[in-house]
């Protein structure tokens, strides 16, 4: 079966997708206000750079823009959500390294779970899934294709 977007994952791009786009504006439009309010306390991870914020940024604006027009496009649906869940799984690869290493203090886990861990878990499966789904349905279409 070929994806058609209506499988509940609709719902999941648009809102972590918009989330992402929230979170960029914020990131891009002032960078010392996201810096300072955001509740995961952003000033742990090292002084305030500007630059770096709005970099940042615009990554979290990509991931939002192919999640948003992922529901829309079902044909590129799966390069979308794997390319979005590929920057969203490694940004929380690297939050669970600083802890670790002791670079943030453990308690980040709990602060990070609901912006960087949950959104990365969730797209991260839903990637697997949909390549699950579409590798399916390449061998139902291949084995229905006359020899």
């Amino acid at each position: 079966m070929k994806a058609t977007g209506r499988d509940g994952f609709r719902w999941l791009f648009l809102l972590i997708g918009g989330v992402s786009i929230a979170n960029a504006v914020w990131m891009l439009a002032g960078p010392m206000h996201w810096y300072s309010d955001l509740p995961t306390t952003a000033p742990h991870t090292g002084p305030f750079n500007p630059h770096f914020v709005r970099d940042i940024g615009c990554a979290f604006l990509t991931v939002g823009i192919a999640l948003v027009w992922a529901p829309r496009a079902p044909h590129f649906r799966l390069p979308l959500a794997v390319i979005a869940s590929t920057f969203l799984v490694l940004h929380a690869l690297l939050h669970v390294w600083d802890t670790a290493t002791g670079a943030l203090d453990p308690h980040h886990v709990l602060l990070d779970l609901p912006g960087v861990y949950l959104p990365a878990a969730l797209m991260g499966w839903a990637a697997f899934d949909l390549t699950r789904r579409d590798r399916r349905a390449i061998v139902c279409d291949s084995s229905a294709s006359p020899s």
